[in-house]
């Protein structure tokens, strides 16, 4: 399941709410909140990180590996390349005073989900986040 928004402007929910009703979605309330956290994070850095004033698109979409053992979110835009994976974890060790601003929702994305890989490939960024659905993995 995809669906291609533009532009993406003042979408953030509309795109969030969309993949979280996608079909591949597990039902298990522990697996929602930790996809609904990694989704927000991410969705909300294209919204407002990968053109300038907004004006572009971004394609979302959700699939189960072919075991049904994984859920595949992937995001694709043509904004500014932009590799997410490179950013330095935060110290989350200082206080909230000590830490630079930013990547925290990277960090949060990185620590919820499974796997996230990163590519960009004609013209467009492309971030796929894994989930594990089955609890024994």
């Amino acid at each position: 399941m995809k669906r291609l928004f533009n532009p993406i402007k003042d979408k953030s929910s509309e795109i969030i709410e969309y993949l979280m009703s996608s079909p591949d979605m597990p039902s298990d309330e522990s697996l929602r909140f930790k996809l609904r956290l990694s989704i927000e994070e991410a969705v909300d850095n294209v919204v407002r990180y990968a053109y300038a004033g907004g004006i572009g698109w971004l394609e979302a979409g959700t699939e189960l590996s072919p075991d049904g053992l994984q859920l595949l979110i992937t995001l694709r835009d043509a904004g500014i390349p932009f590799n997410p994976l490179d950013i330095e974890d935060p110290d989350i060790t200082l206080s909230a005073n000590d830490r630079e601003i930013g990547g925290l929702g990277i960090f949060l994305c990185k620590q919820l989900m499974d796997h996230i890989t990163y590519s960009y490939s004609d013209g467009c960024n492309i971030l796929t986040m894994v989930k594990n659905l089955n609890p024994c993995k």
